[in-house]
């Protein structure tokens, strides 16, 4: 079935046209193995900028209401056994991943050649180019876009999104690193290369302020390319006083490098970095 018939359908039922549990619903299959297979995704690059296919969302909201609840493995022989909705994800060895147990990924997303998930978790929606880790603990919530050789350190949270279908997803663009126990979420972009210290939080609201400069810029919702990144304070005034509130601080530029590896490590000996 061509996208563009797949689209028109999953738009129909959406609009509540058809049975999304009888045969109107094998559209809504077909999205969801296409996302599984990584045929298909939630947003793409367009440009500079990127774009979010809503009727794909809508097809993965429409998933959801087509299937029940129900014992997931063998209770007598698998060491994964839960009461949920959809399958896990059981494509690794033909795509090439590397899955450390109890690491899960969800039918309907997608990790590509030589990504490492270690017992950590991957949401419906969400697509992870090829050569990315999540570590331990780290978290891909639902239609978030990873890059490629993106590092994602223990405990990362990036925040997922299905409704509205129209929100736009968390993007890390390819050869980010993500430290230890940052939180991205509410559709922030990390562009290519960027580099966030430990315990950076980056909401659609957190102040991103830029002081590379003599004077300081402020921004929210995306982190420049190759920008090193430490979390802050802001002084806010409250009718009770003034409190320090969070902001994430740049302070640095990944230098230039051949060799990508050497050229973080040297940014995060330089800006004394936790990772």
């Amino acid at each position: 079935m061509a996208e563009d018939e797949l689209q028109t359908q999953i738009l129909a039922l959406a609009r509540g046209e058809g049975d999304v549990r009888g045969r109107d619903g094998r559209a809504v299959d077909r999205v969801i193995a296409m996302l599984d297979e990584g045929e298909l995704r939630v947003a793409e690059r367009s440009g500079d900028d990127w774009v979010t296919n809503v009727w794909v969302k809508q097809a993965i909201l429409l998933y959801f209401a087509r299937r029940s609840v129900d014992w997931m493995g063998d209770r007598d022989r698998d060491a994964l056994v839960y009461y949920d909705k959809l399958p896990v994800k059981r494509n690794y060895k033909r795509l090439g991943v590397r899955c450390v147990p109890p690491g899960v990924a969800r039918y309907g997303s997608f990790l590509g050649r030589n990504v490492i998930l270690m017992p950590g978790f991957v949401n419906i929606g969400a697509y992870v180019d090829e050569g990315s880790m999540i570590d331990t603990w780290a978290t891909v919530g639902s239609c978030a876009q990873i890059g490629k050789g993106v590092h994602l350190s223990g405990g990362v949270g990036i925040g997922g999104v299905l409704e509205p279908p129209q929100a736009t997803p968390v993007i890390v663009e390819d050869g980010a690193f993500i430290g230890s126990r940052c939180i991205v979420v509410e559709g922030v972009r990390v562009e290519r290369e960027a580099v966030l210290g430990a315990g950076v939080v980056v909401t659609a609201t957190t102040p991103i302020v830029d002081v590379r400069g003599e004077a300081s810029v402020r921004s929210k919702g995306r982190i420049p390319a190759r920008a090193i990144v430490i979390p802050g304070m802001l002084p806010k005034q409250f009718p009770a006083g003034t409190y320090a509130t969070p902001c994430a601080l740049i302070v640095g530029t990944r230098n230039e490098s051949t060799d990508l590896k050497t050229s973080l490590n040297a940014a995060l000996r330089d800006h004394e970095l936790a990772v």
